[in-house]
């Protein structure tokens, strides 16, 4: 009886330790995990291998600064919905096969800061809607050709700071991954580049195909490269222009920059263009442009797909907005253009008879009429100002009111004329000079006599005696001596 009875009470504490468990953790968060919402954190806990149990209702889940070192098989399939996954600053040295099975729905993977060295082509070939895979800062001396084979959602992937000696750049070919806007390959072990490999990726991939602070060996081939994507402003080039160095005869010591060592590459011939340049084409805001997919396949067994700079693929009849419209033939015409319309489109033509495709790109530039408006006011404003101009110089040619020479005067002695301080213009000089103050020429035709004036109390006073005749006159005249002055000159 007192064994049973100790069976009895062993029971009924394990069965009261479940309840209170199930009680104090109802949803099976992990007890070393925090979680909320959809959310479970297991950051910092010295973990050496997955929980046991994980909820089957988290989309983000955070395992970084632990101790992690291997993934194994199937240690996500209770996650369906997982879309986030952070497993930064681990151990991890190796990826089972079938790690992510079941774990389709996951976008985001953090791998960043651990100890992989090789990128194997079964790692992530169950992550059919990842889009940013970051793979920094690990000891990564290999990746696989068929690594991201598989990965059509993918758009941004980071090798940086890895020992990388090459990449296999013909593995993102457009249309395995349309979506690839972002490749950051940057300080790496990189010596040299594939150039015609490299030159044939799409504009959207060299956009963002960062390849500074590598040990690349200066070459003429390579300095064109970057030479053309700084000319048509790729930010991978843009952004981090002082980081783009190489290796003069690939000595560690001769290092200089691309574009600041220009005569490094002086003696570079550079002859016809060899890469395919990118058509440019202009419109004016609200303006209609069509452009189209030249190519050389048949167009009877070819469909075709634009890609515009938002990555929005555009197939037939159009997008849904209904701005663009798409014809069977490849050509994509913008009905009114827009200035968010700017940028780099390209259209991907797959022949289904002979399996290949091709690609073209078409940058576009839409403009404002503002600049032109501007210039053709400023125009009008200029000759306006000139008409203008001109009336009053003609009005003050020919409409100058008649004050003295123009009245019929009584007498036209020298004695009545209109104003002592009117300007005299003869064609002879005079005889004598009147005057300490007039001023007569004897070596011109034309002379200039200047009144005589004074200057008393703030005003000008004539210099004339009392009982001059000509004081006489206007004494009588009711217009005052300086209404008499007059810019008109006296024809005697």
């Amino acid at each position: 009886m007192s064994s049973l009875a100790r069976l009895l009470v062993v029971g009924l504490l394990l069965m009261q330790k479940e309840v209170e468990g199930d009680f104090s953790n109802p949803h099976g968060c992990p007890s070393s995990c925090i979680c909320a919402s959809d959310i479970l954190s297991c950051v910092n806990n010295k973990l050496h291998q997955l929980p046991a149990v994980l909820p089957h209702w988290a989309t983000t889940l955070d395992l970084s600064h632990n101790v992690l070192a291997q993934l194994g098989n199937g240690g996500f399939s209770g996650l369906p919905r997982l879309q986030t996954l952070r497993l930064a600053h681990n151990q991890l040295q190796q990826i089972s096969e079938g790690a992510f099975w079941n774990a389709s729905s996951l976008r985001h993977l953090d791998l960043s800061f651990n100890k992989l060295e090789v990128v194997e082509q079964h790692y992530f070939q169950e992550l059919v809607n990842l889009e940013v895979l970051l793979l920094f800062k690990n000891s990564i001396s290999r990746v696989d050709s068929q690594a991201l084979a598989g990965l059509g959602n993918l758009h941004k992937v980071y090798f940086s700071l890895n020992l990388l000696t090459n990449f296999p750049f013909f593995s993102i070919q457009q249309p395995s991954h349309p979506l690839l806007n972002t490749l950051d390959i940057s300080s790496n072990r990189l010596r040299t580049l594939p150039i015609e490999k490299v030159k044939v990726l799409p504009a959207n991939v060299k956009n963002g195909l960062y390849l500074h602070n590598n040990p690349l060996t200066c070459e003429c081939s390579l300095y064109k490269m970057f030479l053309h994507w700084e000319k048509l402003g790729f930010g991978s080039v843009h952004d981090f222009r002082e980081e783009h160095t190489c290796l003069v005869y690939g000595e560690p010591r001769a290092q200089v920059r691309f574009f600041r060592h220009v005569r490094i590459f002086e003696n570079c011939t550079f002859g016809p263009q060899t890469e395919a340049p990118e058509d440019s084409l202009k419109a004016f805001v609200g303006e209609p442009l069509l452009f189209s997919c030249n190519t050389s396949f048949n167009r009877a067994h070819t469909t075709y797909v634009w890609i515009t700079p938002h990555q929005e693929f555009i197939a037939p009849p159009g997008n849904a907005n209904k701005t663009l419209r798409m014809y069977n033939n490849g050509s994509l015409e913008i009905k009114e253009a827009q200035m968010e319309d700017s940028g780099v489109y390209v259209c991907i033509a797959l022949n289904h008879r002979l399996l290949l495709n091709e690609t073209r790109e078409v940058n576009v530039t839409v403009l404002t009429r503002r600049y032109e408006e501007e210039s053709f006011n400023t125009g009008l404003t200029t000759l306006f100002g000139c008409l203008v101009t001109l009336v009053l110089i003609l009005m003050y040619l020919f409409l100058t009111p008649c004050r003295c020479w123009c009245r019929k005067q009584p007498n036209p002695s020298p004695a009545n004329e209109c104003s002592a301080q009117s300007s005299i213009l003869t064609t002879t000089p005079p005889a004598t000079t009147e005057g300490p103050g007039r001023k007569a020429s004897t070596t011109k035709h034309v002379v200039f006599l200047e009144p005589i004036k004074e200057v008393q109390n703030g005003r000008l006073r004539v210099v004339l005696g009392r009982d001059h005749p000509k004081i006489q006159q206007l004494k009588s005249d009711t217009d005052s001596i300086t209404s008499v002055l007059s810019d008109a000159p006296i024809v005697p």
